[in-house]
This record gives structure tokens, sequence and C-alpha cells, in this order.
């Protein structure tokens, strides 16, 4: 019986922390998705750099 319990605690605290994950997945989400709104309303696209130097070409790995 003791066995049952802890593994309906355990269980159960699992799925908090779960939540609380999924919450701040989310949070992290909407910042972003508010910061993406917030650089693409002034214009500029939001994947787009910051600066107007081109990306940088990386040569393949040698094996």
């Amino acid at each position: 019986m003791i066995e049952l319990e802890l593994h309906q605690i355990r269980s159960a605290e699992l799925r908090s922390a779960a939540q609380r994950e999924r919450l701040a997945r989310e949070a992290v989400r909407s910042r972003r998705a508010a910061r993406r709104a917030e650089s693409a309303g002034h214009g500029a696209p939001a994947a787009e750099s910051h600066t107007d130097r081109p990306r940088r070409l990386r040569l393949p790995r040698t094996a």
C-alpha cells in the first residue's frame, strides 16, 4: 500500500513539473513571437540580420 501511495505522489510531482516546463516553453515562444512581430512591424523582415554584412560562408569539414 505504501508503494502505491509513493508512486502516486511521484507521478503527481512529475506531472506538475512537466506542466511547469510546458508553461515556461510557452512563455518563451510567446516572447519570441512578440519580438518577431515587433521587428517585422518596423519594416524589416524578422528573419533578416541586423547587419548589412553577408553571412560568412563555411567550408565543408575535411575527412
